[in-house]
């Protein structure tokens, strides 16, 4: 009988909350593919990472051919799209092996991050000059620099977002003696705070929450029943909008005058991206408003941890 199960990769390596495209359009194909990974084959989590960077480099080759002048221009650009797809299908399926199998490794988790990053750049490089070389409109490669700086800056910005997040649970924690918390926040890794997360949403010592009120709080509410993350648009959206969804657009060349709308959905990624970066940023200075405000009335109270500060440097 098979060692794992469906019902098990959900419950044990699905997270909480996810990017909507990872929930509805990666999690059903990759969690059945993980079964038959994990009871079928002996496939580490980190051959699955460089199995994802070979078909992230033939997506790229992809995105370039059309530059070359054989074959159909479209064709390259929807194999490209499909082949980035895939390639994040099976950069999903090694951390869900990974935590199935209990064979994650530190290094396997720097492997992973730098792999992403060098297929992204790959990948939007080879179709923005390709395009360039196509139609020799410039404006791909002014969009090219733009694209990239977003990316890390929202990599820059997640990761102390997270920090700060995680940094005012702590300090909370240590000011109410909960030593659960502290023991599961010493045992966490650097990679599983996620900046989207609402800090003060499960703060230790706070009263329960108010009913969500209102269509924001309703729809948040709804979102969150099913694992999807009220941050709407991710870096992983901003990837797939870039290497999936725009490459696709050249089927439009078939039937209208429009060659491609790679570069508005460029355009539209970018200023998708940086809109809810904002809002990530308000969200954490909101929180540390409320963070201050419950610290002080902790201590007022004469809470166990008095002189615990928020770390940091």
């Amino acid at each position: 009988m098979p060692r794992f199960t469906f019902a098990q990769v959900k419950e044990e390596t699905y997270k909480a909350k996810d990017a909507w495209w990872t929930v509805f359009l990666v999690d059903p194909l990759a969690g059945r593919l993980v079964v038959w990974t994990a009871n079928r084959t002996d496939i580490t989590p980190n051959q699955l990472t460089a199995g994802a960077g070979i078909l992230g480099l033939l997506s790229a080759v992809g995105f370039a051919m059309p530059a070359s002048g054989i074959g159909a221009e479209w064709a390259w650009l929807v194999a490209g799209a499909l082949l980035f797809h895939l390639s994040f299908v099976l950069d999903c399926m090694d951390g869900k092996i990974a935590r199935l199998k209990g064979t994650g490794s530190v290094f396997g988790t720097w492997v992973d991050f730098v792999f992403d990053r060098i297929r992204f750049f790959m990948c939007v490089m080879a179709l923005l000059v390709g395009q360039w070389i196509v139609t020799g409109q410039a404006a791909y490669l002014i969009a090219a620099p733009v694209i990239v700086f977003f990316d890390l800056l929202r990599y820059l910005n997640g990761s102390q977002v997270a920090k700060t997040r995680r940094g005012m649970n702590r300090s909370l924690a240590e000011l109410v003696g909960d030593t659960d918390r502290l023991r599961a926040d010493a045992a966490a890794g650097p990679g599983d705070a996620s900046p989207e997360d609402d800090a003060m949403s499960d703060a230790p010592g706070r009263v329960d929450a108010p009913a969500p009120r209102g269509i924001y709080g309703r729809a948040r509410a709804f979102l969150l029943r099913h694992r999807v993350r009220p941050h709407l648009f991710s870096g992983i959206e901003y990837e797939m909008f870039l290497c999936v969804v725009a490459p696709i657009t050249i089927l439009l060349s078939l039937f209208t005058p429009v060659h491609s709308l790679i570069l508005p959905i460029a355009v539209f990624s970018i200023l998708a991206l940086g809109f809810f970066e904002v809002v990530l940023v308000y969200r954490l200075w909101k929180d540390t408003r409320r963070f201050e405000e419950r610290r002080r009335e902790l201590i007022a109270a004469g809470a166990v941890g008095a002189g615990a500060t928020l770390g940091g440097s």
